[in-house]
């Protein structure tokens, strides 16, 4: 943690800090030495303890060509910090609090905010993906002066970082710094899911398209709800003994459904589809095939992954007028400031699981290896812990 001291020598000046910076799209992070500006008006600056690994950091890390390819950029979004200094206007932390920084803004004031029909801030929405959001400039300068993009409001690939505040939410200092990084972005969009969108009861059935954390999250959360039926479905065969330890209860690996399709496999398990299905992969084609395992009459499919194709998707319309229903989520729902605050408490009281989605931990310097650990399928997230 910051000491009092460094934070006061600190304030109100820029400082430096180790970052590791993709220069091109595909290419090993580098770590190297940048400038951190001090927080202006309604923004954080935070020293990371620790950060993970999402798909979202590899997928956006590929791309070379179109608005999405910003370079250079600092990568990161699910990570957990100490408040080092904050900027005008900001009262909800303070130096020295733990806080969890948060891809999707809250800001309390818009009328989505203030909605409990969405988590989609109005005032925000556009501006979360290279710079600050208020003034769309940078925070981070290399070297040679030269600014650095930002990622996804957070950039926790750092040793600090700037935020804006409607991105930050306070925990207990007593949550473990390494589960708290879950909660930034893949366990809370997967739980949120379960809980908030598509509220699953007690004896449903559950279908979850990608077992990975997003979707280990979803059958987490399912068991929780007493959920009857779990079904996995995923072509890594390893998923099926990683499943049951999540709650999975049933298994498919689309690729031995022999003659049948993935759709009627589910139907047959579930007596007609199942209840609830949640696709957590990002392919238009898997998104019709969740929709079309799901029950007449009352089915319902919960979109969590992102399309990154432009593949649209094809659903034939007489399915919907027999009562199904498909739905799209970000952020599983989760309304940042209240409902991870709530999923922390939740699992301080041991009422909810986060025990076996770590599967890795690097150092900082090792930064690359966790990109080696998800490319190879090896695994859920890779804390990386920072070198303070």
């Amino acid at each position: 943690m910051a000491s009092r001291s460094d934070s006061q020598v600190n304030f109100g000046k820029p400082i430096r800090c180790k970052a590791a910076v993709c220069r091109k799209a595909g290419e090993p992070l580098i770590i190297e030495e940048v400038e951190l500006d001090p927080p202006k008006a309604w923004e954080v600056r935070i020293k990371i303890l620790c950060t993970a690994l999402c798909h979202s950091d590899v997928t956006c890390w590929k791309i070379d060509s179109g608005p999405g390819a910003k370079f250079p950029r600092i990568f990161g979004h699910e990570a957990v910090g100490v408040v080092e200094s904050v900027g005008e206007h900001v009262e909800e932390v303070k130096e020295g609090d733990l806080v969890v920084p948060v891809f999707l803004a809250n800001c309390g004031e818009c009328s989505d905010c203030k909605s409990p029909k969405s988590n989609m801030c109005s005032k925000f929405r556009s501006k979360w993906f290279d710079n600050m959001p208020r003034d769309g400039t940078s925070r981070f300068r290399d070297m040679k002066g030269e600014a650095v993009y930002h990622f996804m409001s957070v950039s926790s690939f750092s040793e600090y970082t700037v935020v804006d505040f409607t991105h930050v939410v306070k925990i207990s200092h007593e949550f473990p710094v390494d589960k708290a990084c879950l909660l930034s972005c893949g366990v809370s969009t997967g739980v949120g899911a379960v809980w908030k969108v598509a509220d699953v009861e007690e004896g449903s059935t559950v279908a979850i398209f990608g077992l990975g954390t997003v979707g280990l999250a979803v059958a987490i959360a399912a068991k929780q709800r007493g959920a009857s039926k779990i079904i996995g479905i995923d072509l890594n065969p390893d998923k099926l003994e990683l499943g049951k330890r999540f709650g999975v209860t049933d298994f498919v690996n689309p690729s031995t459904c022999k003659e049948k399709s993935v759709s009627e496999v589910i139907k047959e398990m579930t007596n007609g589809g199942a209840d609830y299905c949640f696709e957590c992969i990002g392919l238009a084609s898997l998104m019709a095939d969740a929709f079309n395992s799901s029950r007449d009459g009352w089915g319902k499919t919960v979109i969590l992954g992102v399309e990154m194709h432009g593949s649209p998707l094809t659903l034939n319309p007489y399915h919907l007028m027999y009562g199904k229903t498909v739905i799209g989520s970000l952020f599983g729902g989760i309304k940042p400031k209240s409902d991870v605050p709530f999923l922390a408490k939740t699992y301080l009281d041991k009422k909810l699981s986060l025990d076996g989605f770590i599967s890795h931990e690097v150092g900082f310097e090792d930064i690359n290896k966790a990109f080696d650990y998800l490319l190879e399928g090896k695994s859920l997230r890779c804390i990386i812990r920072m070198d303070h």
